[in-house]
């Protein structure tokens, strides 16, 4: 008898042990990865059922909160050693997600468009368009179901389908409409008068068709190498008319005049009142006799001059 009562000491001894986990601890704030909830992430020390999963998860980036009395009746269901202290406990569920980035969206809409006699160059307008959350680490894929054109407008609509890792499938509904596109050229910073245009001055872009204006650069050769007649400022468009070749006189500078006589050759000294570009017709004074005449800028600094126009100074 003695030796059955020392045999049951050790189990008499370690019931009281495994009550001595103490009660569960509720969890405030939840953050979860999963695709579900479990009575584990609701309360520390939830007991034998922890595992059970209570509901799907949030979708990602949104949150669901368990008031105090729901939070009761979970705790009593699944038998978790839980009361609250206040009647004001709760619990924040939340899901971490990312949007996915409405490039990505737009191109595949660019696509699928261009398979319908869309040109790619298009601009896509998407109205009221929030872009579906996934899964904060997580892997996705995009497509479109039911694409449908309508001509003339070019309005579409379509069914983006969002797969990724630890969410069921996602659709919603797209509709807009795609907007023709017109090639610019744009300057990439401030330019001043009279500034030589280089290559890394101007950038190709594009704009929707009805704010391209008449008489806009559209090639990159329109605008490079050419000199401004007026300043720019960054990202502005190149207007032909404020372009023209290089000057090779400068207003206000020295150049000299040439005559050309069969078998002669006359200079003088001169003031260009204006600039101008190679075979350009520009005003010059003759410093000499201070008369203005009209010459054609042949080199830097030089001007041909025609037969008579210098009646003193000449040399």
């Amino acid at each position: 008898m003695l030796r059955r009562s020392l045999l049951l000491l050790p189990l008499a001894l370690a019931a009281p042990a495994a009550r001595a986990e103490g009660p569960a601890l509720l969890r405030p704030q939840v953050l979860l990865e999963a695709e579900v909830l479990r009575l584990s992430d609701l309360f520390e020390n939830a007991g034998p059922r922890a595992q059970t999963v209570l509901a799907a998860a949030p979708l990602p980036g949104r949150r669901m909160v368990l008031e105090t009395q729901n939070l009761l009746n979970i705790a009593r269901q699944y038998g978790v050693p839980w009361r609250p202290m206040t009647g004001s406990e709760r619990a924040v569920v939340e899901r971490p997600g990312r949007p996915i980035p409405r490039a990505e969206i737009e191109a595949l809409l660019r696509e699928e468009l261009s398979r319908h006699g869309v040109e790619p160059e298009m601009e896509i307008e998407l109205p009221g368009l929030i872009p579906p959350m996934v899964p904060a680490s997580a892997f996705f894929q995009l497509a479109l179901e039911g694409l449908a054109v309508e001509q003339p407008g070019l309005r579409f609509a379509a069914t983006l389908v969002v797969l990724a890792d630890g969410m069921p499938a996602n659709r919603m509904r797209l509709a807009g409409r795609a907007v023709p596109t017109l090639p610019v050229v744009v300057a990439t910073r401030r330019l001043a008068l009279g500034e030589i245009v280089g290559p890394a001055d101007a950038r190709l872009a594009r704009l929707r068709a009805e704010r391209v204006r008449p008489g806009q650069a559209q090639r990159l050769d329109q605008v490079v190498g050419q000199e401004l007649r007026r300043p720019m400022a960054a990202e502005q468009g190149f207007a032909l008319i404020d372009l023209g070749p290089p000057s090779i006189v400068a207003k206000n500078g020295l150049v000299t005049l040439l005559l050309d006589a069969p078998g002669l050759q006359l200079t003088a000294q001169g003031r260009a009142l204006e600039s101008a570009a190679r075979g350009m017709s520009v005003p010059v004074m003759n410093l000499a006799s201070r008369q203005v005449v009209e010459g054609i800028a042949v080199a830097p600094g030089r001007v041909r001059v025609a037969m008579g126009s210098i009646p003193v100074g000449v040399r």
